[in-house]
């Protein structure tokens, strides 16, 4: 695929994420994050065989992978907490209908997910800064950033407002990514595929 084509990938995907954040109330959060996600380590993986720099692509599918098991850990943490509540509720107080280990299984799930989201932005932010790099374009830095700080604010909410920021930031990067001009393109290490 041509840099026009992987750029536009991760653009669109990074809108997807973006407006999936948007419409967390309305459920549609998980389809349209996934497809943005999913179109971002596309483009991501054409954009590294581009640049020649594999660590674009490998530091973007670790934010991915950890961002994925932090879900998946805190909605088991989650699921542990409403079933502890309803335990305790049935049988030791049920005029009190919660426990506090409930309360302590919804704030452990809380935190899992904030280290989750923090380790995949530091990994995203990695990948931004290697892009920026190679394309020339320094938006990316200042997306990375802003995601960072954004996960790292999770912990009180406003963060998830702060990371919808990043990946506006960050599609506004791709779609400003330059084709290089004929003699950096003569610079470039070509990739060879076995």
């Amino acid at each position: 695929m041509s840099l026009e084509s992987n750029k536009t990938l991760c653009g669109v995907g990074a809108i997807l994420i973006a407006v999936g954040s948007l419409a967390s109330v309305s459920g549609f959060m998980g389809v349209l994050s996934l497809i943005g996600i999913i179109l971002v380590l596309i483009g991501m993986k054409g954009l590294a065989d581009f640049y020649g720099e594999r660590g674009i692509f490998d530091n973007a599918l670790y934010g991915f992978i950890f961002g994925i098991i932090g879900v998946i850990v805190a909605i088991a943490l989650f699921i542990m907490a409403l079933l502890s509540g309803v335990s305790w509720g049935m049988f030791m107080a049920p005029e009190m209908g919660f426990s506090f280990a409930m309360i302590g299984a919804l704030i452990l799930g809380w935190i899992v997910l904030v280290i989750f989201v923090i380790i995949e932005a530091i990994f995203y932010k990695k990948a931004f800064s290697l892009l920026s790099e190679k394309s020339g374009e320094k938006m990316f830095e200042t997306a990375g950033l802003v995601l960072l700080i954004g996960a790292i604010l999770t912990i009180i909410v406003i963060g998830a407002l702060i990371m919808l920021i990043a990946w506006i930031l960050a599609a506004v990067a791709f779609f400003s990514i330059k084709p290089p001009t004929t003699t950096e393109q003569a610079q470039q290490p070509t990739s060879t595929s076995f």
